[in-house]
């Protein structure tokens, strides 16, 4: 799947692959993840994708975001928005596809393989236009959560699509009670 002397880079939808993780009882160990794709091309970039609720006087997962960003990944923020529901419940919202899918097509002509760490099946029409573009795209994320975390379109798109599961022993830690630093969930619209 992959070739020692192509070009990589990493596209990381935090709040999905966090979700992914979490659905198969493990945490993702980023230091270990990077060194994972080092090994297996030429690592040109390793973006990391987040909303983050700035209004908070703690948000649990900043402690990751700085980590991440001292540690060799390109980190893309931007404020979540949060809102109440016709229920009257408390609703975060933080979707990254946009600020994703625009670096995604800026580094295209810079790369030869992507990895996407994602399931989310909007991101289908981005893999197409990279592959229209000679660059071949590998999607993490799992099938064997219930329900699955990837959209069937997305999967089916991929050039290889990689079981995170599989990945579990590579770049796995196993969860904390308290997670510190953490990923947290957003619902995307």
């Amino acid at each position: 799947m992959f070739y020692k002397d192509e070009r990589l880079a990493l596209f990381i939808d935090g709040s999905n692959i966090y979700a992914a993780a979490r659905a198969l009882g493990f945490d993702i160990d980023y230091k270990l993840l990077r060194q994972e794709f080092m090994r297996r091309g030429k690592l040109l970039r390793a973006f990391y994708y987040t909303a983050l609720l700035e209004n908070d006087e703690y948000s649990p997962i900043r402690p990751l975001v700085d980590w991440l960003h001292y540690n060799g990944f390109s980190m893309v923020t931007k404020p979540a928005k949060e809102y109440t529901d016709s229920q009257g419940r408390r609703k975060v919202k933080g979707n990254m596809d946009i600020e994703l899918t625009v670096d995604a097509m800026e580094l295209a002509p810079h790369v030869d393989h992507m990895v996407l760490f994602s399931g989310d099946g909007d991101f289908r029409p981005l893999v197409e236009s990279l592959q229209r573009q000679g660059v071949r795209v590998s999607v993490v994320s799992t099938i064997r959560s219930q329900p699955p975390m990837i959209a069937d379109e997305l999967r089916r798109q991929a050039d290889n699509f990689i079981e995170l599961e599989d990945l579990k022993d590579v770049i796995g830690r196993p969860p904390r009670d308290n997670p510190t630093p953490r990923q947290t969930e957003y619902a995307e619209e």
